[in-house]
């Protein structure tokens, strides 16, 4: 992800993660939430199954919340209640990088264990794969919304306000650490790399995006114990660059031999 400049956003609707490009368009649905059956994800995949069908594409919803199209995943969904309003939103892969969104959302599950919301792996598509009739994405979002709203539709736009008000936001809220990575639940991550000095093989707990337990294990030439380092690294926020402050109080040669820093970050951090 660092590799190719991806970013990560976490968002309030939970869930499993989903990959966001160019060629993947998003919907929301913002209305009164109603009475509880009114609650049911089908309220929303049924009008966007009807417009895919309207393309002369196989469509149907899937499961809780997907939506294929010759049983290939071409949406995801989740939704949110708060104070008697639902906000429901989805994507639909269009003409995504099947690469990119393979590579962005594929964890070694021996690597990671966690104790957070599972994503089901499922074999994605592209609407685009499956028209009869060539589109691109402009006339594809021009059909949905005439799809979606009929006649019914009303064009709007942000004033410059409210698109200040939703910069000020993303700024303070959706940029930063504390809401992206500092309320995660906790999960546990182990590597194991040979180098020229020796083996390294961390293993870490991780609570709301803090060290919580540090071992390292390997068999480098340390004459020196590891224990200061572990509990320096304790309540260390796990990125990259905070590890790495800590590792610069110590002296790396005695604790990891002839294992170098970058060595030890790459490991920790899975750096391919």
């Amino acid at each position: 992800m660092e590799e190719h400049g991806i970013r990560v956003v976490r968002r309030t609707t939970g869930g499993g993660a989903v990959y966001h490009d160019l060629g993947n368009l998003n919907y929301s649905f913002i209305t009164d939430a109603g009475n509880a059956e009114e609650l049911a994800m089908e309220r929303f995949t049924k009008p966007v199954v009807a417009a895919l069908k309207g393309l002369g594409l196989n469509a149907e919803a899937s499961g809780r919340n997907d939506i294929l199209v010759e049983g290939r995943k071409v949406s995801g969904t989740a939704q949110r209640l708060l104070k008697g309003r639902i906000l429901h939103h989805g994507t639909l892969l269009f003409d995504a990088n099947p690469g990119m969104v393979a590579g962005a959302l594929n964890a070694d599950p021996a690597k990671f264990q966690s104790k957070g919301a599972k994503s089901v792996k499922s074999r994605i598509g592209n609407i685009r794969e499956f028209l009869a009739e060539p589109m691109d994405m402009a006339d594809f979002w021009k059909y949905l919304k005439t799809a979606l709203a009929g006649g019914g539709l009303t064009a709007d736009s942000l004033t410059e306000e409210e698109l200040a008000a939703v910069e000020e936001l993303k700024r303070t809220k959706y940029d930063t650490w504390g809401w992206n990575f500092g309320r995660s639940p906790r999960y546990d991550f182990t590597d194991k790399r040979r180098f020229d000095g020796g083996t390294l093989e961390p293993r870490i707990a991780v609570e709301k995006g803090l060290i919580t337990e540090l071992v390292f294990y390997g068999d480098f030439l340390s004459v020196s114990p590891l224990d200061e380092l572990t509990e320096a690294l304790k309540g260390c926020a796990f990125r990259r660059e905070d590890a790495a402050a800590v590792l610069d109080r110590f002296p790396l040669t005695e604790l990891f031999g002839g294992i170098h820093k970058e060595e030890i970050l790459d490991t920790m951090f899975r750096a391919e």
